[in-house]
């Protein structure tokens, strides 16, 4: 036992000297900057905690994602995902530029370094992937159907029972009678031109159930729930991830921890309040022993 411990203090002994000499440590804790000078030398670690700010692309115009309030300022749960890595960063949330940008410019801008990483309800598939790194998952997305509270047709049940009867509208697309004959394979499917027109369908009594993501039918629901009801359903499971510049292996792992201590460590507070206030859904509870990275 005696010869292990001492075995163990000359190993620490050597491994702060060769630190020490490579500049890195002296005798006492090491700042951010120093920490990042042990990452690769073109890593965006670096280059971000020299700058000073993270530069995070995002859209909107997709609550409960991103869209802007009365004051025209950026809210939403990718926000607040892109103010969290902000904050492992700088110990400051409010050290982050957002660059508003279209859907189509999310891979093309991480591409040309324009920003730093993307937080943009971005879902992952084989031919985004070969573009660009993504982090872990930060939320688990699905098709769903929106119905009205005042409604012949409310929950998914009654939907499916309601067959030919059911209307349902859906956002225009080469997928989209595939997609919706998944949920309900007997249903009148009303194709239109804009996701706006998708909601307008369902309020004007045309639709009794309109398709769209489940956190859009949940963040309808929070804000309206006097004229929404959510049907319960759920298919077509997809995730949302940050996207990142590939060949930086330092900074996809610091962008990693970053989601997981907010989602399932000390940070989760931040994502429980988001969670609560754009879902209108309860936190996920953490027991502790085991640890989350789902």
């Amino acid at each position: 036992m005696t010869a292990d411990l001492t075995g163990r203090r000359n190993f620490m002994a050597l491994s702060g000297a060769g630190l020490a000499a490579g500049g890195v440590v002296g005798t006492g804790l090491i700042s951010a900057k120093e920490a990042a000078a042990q990452s690769a030398s073109d890593s965006l670690l670096r280059t971000v905690l020299d700058r000073g700010h993270l530069v995070v692309g995002t859209g909107s115009t997709n609550p409960p994602w991103h869209f802007e309030d009365a004051n025209g300022d950026l809210q939403g749960l990718d926000i607040e995902m892109g103010k969290a890595i902000a904050f492992h960063l700088f110990d400051d949330d409010s050290k982050v530029e957002f660059v508003r940008q279209d859907p189509a410019a999310r891979i093309p801008n991480v591409l040309t370094n324009k920003v730093d990483c993307v937080v943009q309800f971005m879902t992952v598939n084989g031919q985004r992937a070969q573009l660009v790194n993504f982090s872990r998952p930060y939320f688990l997305n699905s098709v769903s159907l929106l119905t009205r509270a005042d409604g012949e047709y409310q929950t998914y049940e009654q939907l499916l029972e309601g067959g030919s009867n059911v209307r349902a509208s859906i956002l225009q697309n080469v997928d989209a009678i595939a997609i919706a004959r998944d949920a309900l394979p007997d249903a009148e499917i009303i194709q239109v031109d804009t996701q706006a027109n998708v909601i307008q369908a369902l309020d004007a009594g045309h639709a009794d159930a309109a398709y769209m993501s489940v956190s859009q039918v949940k963040w309808l629901r929070v804000q309206r729930p006097e004229t929404y009801f959510d049907s319960g359903a759920s298919f077509r499971p997809n995730y949302f991830s940050v996207a990142l510049r590939q060949g930086d292996l330092d900074w996809l792992v610091y962008v990693n921890m970053a989601l997981t201590n907010t989602m399932w460590g000390s940070h989760s507070k931040v994502f429980d309040a988001a969670y609560e206030q754009y879902l209108g859904l309860a936190p996920p509870i953490r027991a502790a022993g085991f640890p989350y990275f789902s």
